[in-house]
């Protein structure tokens, strides 16, 4: 599945002040009531992250629109992805992040097959990056919910800087 992201938002969160091409901001991904919610701040109104932050990252304000193509450090990818275990509503979200990860090649699918959780269907998968196995359940977004997760993963996962 490839995503497309969109841009961050255009203004600081804290401030309201509008973001300058090139411009250092700090990005975050908190639990909300609503769900995970992206906030962006520029560097001066950054006092670290929020209360229920599951990943936060630098990166520059993009000074061109083709610029904004690009997902979040492969690292904020696995702190959420890490972050989501066990938690049943957001099972679909944490999925699809595994498998776009599986994509990108930061995981891959190990063989061995699972008898820990005999009445789901889980992805077994292991990240050489920091030596770790995660158990992901397969968890198929049901139709009438496709496009509001779709949209919620790639909201919350472009970065400006190097992905």
């Amino acid at each position: 599945m490839d995503l497309s992201l969109r841009r961050p938002n255009a203004c600081c969160r804290t401030s309201g002040r509008q973001f300058a091409a090139g411009e250092t901001i700090y990005s975050a991904l908190a639990r909300t009531e609503g769900g995970l919610e992206r906030f962006d701040y520029g560097s001066e109104a950054w006092q670290g992250p929020p209360e229920n932050t599951l990943a936060w990252w630098r990166s520059a304000y993009p000074e061109r629109e083709s610029d904004a193509q690009m997902l979040a450090p492969v690292d904020v990818l696995l702190d959420v992805l890490e972050q989501l275990d066990g938690l049943q509503d957001e099972a679909p979200l944490r999925y699809l992040l595994a498998l776009e990860l599986v994509r990108r090649r930061t995981l891959r699918m190990v063989d061995r097959p699972t008898a820990d959780r005999p009445t789901e269907e889980v992805l077994q998968l292991t990240c050489r990056r920091r030596e770790s196995e995660y158990l992901v359940v397969v968890a198929t977004p049901p139709p009438a919910t496709i496009a509001a997760v779709q949209a919620r993963l790639t909201g919350l996962l472009w970065s400006g800087g190097e992905a």
